[in-house]
């Protein structure tokens, strides 16, 4: 599946849709998910048009990889995540539980987060 421009994310990167940022720079965006799932929930997108973890670790220049990354530790940092843990979630597909279909992490912290899935 091709990437998909009308996305949600891809429209807040081109303004055309608000978002409460948090930080920015030429490789990323960093701002708050409307629907946080902790005290913290950020999400963090690439610039770049890439549907996914694989799409983006595949096609991506090698200096955007290490901007994006560069830019979760400032996130971390701004956000005082460093000192107390946080953790990252990145979904992938149907099955991983994407629902855009844009790379973004999910960056969560603020509080002792429990089992990320149910034990069997």
């Amino acid at each position: 599946m091709p990437y998909d421009p009308g996305n949600i994310f891809a429209k807040i990167l081109r303004g055309e849709i608000p978002c409460k940022k948090v930080s920015e720079d030429e490789f990323y965006l960093a701002f708050y998910d409307i629907q946080p799932l902790a005290p913290i929930h950020v999400l963090v997108i690439p610039k770049s048009a890439y549907k996914d973890v694989y799409d983006f670790n595949q096609k991506a220049a090698p200096e955007e990889i290490i901007g994006f990354y560069k830019g979760i530790n400032q996130v971390t940092q701004l956000l005082n995540l460093n000192q107390d843990g946080f953790r990252l979630i990145s979904n992938s597909g149907t099955y991983g539980g994407q629902e855009v279909p844009h790379y973004h992490i999910h960056l969560l912290g603020g509080e002792k987060l429990g089992a990320m899935l149910p034990s069997s």
